[in-house]
């Protein structure tokens, strides 16, 4: 929950001119009041907000932006009385291509659970949305040895629901917690790890199941994560307010 109409614009002006021809999977997600804003930047887009002009540039998306758009949450329920909440098919009315399900601080300060977690799965595979599925453990958990047993309920949470199969096509981020906004990361080896185990949990559905790693990623470290075999990507948190930073963790992420 960062920034401002005029510099969430800003910012990704600079990410989108940044990139030039830098040849990876790029998605932004503002917060929901900015989603607009950035389709604005990216599609070129100025005129109004009528509805012909969302269908216009959800299309573009589709078709060669290079940079996508991608949601913070989503309302596990598609309409009602869930004041406050929004929806899968309302966010895809804005170009939204992705959501974040399951993110650390929805866990842990909203109290979301597997269950709804899960529920949340459903809803954006429904609304033609691509999920980022979060899972990661407390510090306690790690001291503990628990990374394994609580990273895998997390997500049988969901194969539960909807198999393996579902969940293997979606993208799937390890985050431990003790790692998120403390400076502190992860050893790549610990983090691909973690992922190794969660591609074998995913059995044949998967090798082609994109793995990501976020926790405090950096220009500084993201070289060693991205080395790692069963690490495909990076959930960039505070380093993504940053143009440079993140522009430089992308270009990082071209060159392994």
């Amino acid at each position: 929950m960062n920034g401002s109409r005029s510099s969430v614009a800003k910012l990704t002006e600079d990410i989108q001119s940044g990139l030039g021809s830098v040849n990876v999977q790029v998605v932004i997600c503002p917060p929901a009041v900015f989603i607009a804003d950035v389709a604005n930047v990216l599609h070129n887009d100025t005129a109004s907000d009528s509805l012909e002009v969302i269908e216009r540039a959800a299309q573009a998306v589709q078709q060669t932006v290079q940079v996508q758009i991608g949601a913070q949450n989503i309302c596990e329920y598609e309409s009602g009385a869930y004041t406050g909440e929004i929806s899968g098919g309302m966010l895809g009315e804005f170009s939204c291509r992705y959501v974040i399900i399951g993110h650390s601080e929805r866990r842990q300060n909203y109290h979301e659970s597997d269950g709804q977690i899960a529920n949340k799965f459903i809803a954006a595979r429904k609304a033609g949305l691509q999920p980022v599925v979060c899972v990661g453990e407390t510090a306690a958990e790690y001291k503990r040895g628990e990374t394994r047993q609580v990273v895998q309920g997390q997500l049988d949470a969901i194969i539960d629901r909807v198999g393996v199969e579902a969940l293997a096509s979606a993208v799937i981020a390890y985050e431990p917690i003790w790692a998120i906004g403390t400076g502190e990361v992860a050893t790549a080896e610990v983090a691909q790890q973690v992922l190794l185990e969660v591609r074998s949990q995913l059995g044949v559905f998967g090798a082609q199941t994109q793995l990501i790693y976020g926790g405090s990623v950096t220009t500084e470290n993201a070289e060693q994560l991205f080395k790692q075999r069963d690490i495909n990507g990076a959930l960039v948190g505070g380093a993504s307010l940053d143009a440079d930073q993140f522009v430089g963790i992308c270009k990082i992420a071209d060159l392994n």
